[in-house]
């Protein structure tokens, strides 16, 4: 009985290990989607945000070289005409905010990332602690089920982990 409890007891911490990895890489694959789509997402309102402005700075650049009304005139509409784009297109400017955004997602995402590896150490421990146990490795042994049991590594961080990654626009 003793050894029965011994032998199901690592099968739920080796569950629960198996369970926390997989969070892992759940995480890994939630960065993997989404930090492509709002990077581009904010290049886009960024880049449509560069046209508008440098269409309303040439406009105005061109009404102080007019020289006669029509031409005030023509570039007066071409202001209008890119201050319209603005508030039809893109409600208001937003860069700033987008990208403020895009950071507090990045920041989310490596927080969400770290926790679930604490997780994944915490039962890489317990299980670690379980099978490695005097009393409960011979309990394994005379189930002949100490080979179903291997040591589990923690999460350990690829070489050059400790340098932030370069996030390009």
């Amino acid at each position: 009985m003793w050894a029965n409890g011994v032998y199901n007891k690592s099968i739920t911490l080796q569950e629960e290990v198996n369970n926390q990895w997989g969070d892992v890489l759940a995480t890994y694959q939630r960065r993997a989607d989404l930090v492509p789509n709002l990077v581009a997402t904010v290049k886009g309102a960024a880049e449509n945000e560069k046209s508008i402005l440098i269409g309303v700075t040439q406009a105005r650049a061109g009404i102080g070289n007019a020289k006669t009304p029509a031409e005030v005139e023509g570039f007066a509409q071409k202001i209008n005409t890119a201050i319209n784009v603005v508030f039809e297109k893109y409600p208001e400017v937003k860069s700033t905010q987008n990208f403020a955004e895009l950071q507090a997602q990045l920041e989310g995402t490596e927080n969400r990332i770290n926790v679930a590896r604490q997780k994944y150490n915490e039962s890489v421990k317990g299980y670690n602690i379980q099978i490695r146990g005097i009393f409960r490795k011979m309990a394994l042994n005379i189930m002949g089920s100490a080979g179903e049991f291997p040591v589990k590594e923690s999460f350990k961080a690829s070489a050059g982990a400790e340098n932030a990654p370069k996030v390009q626009f």
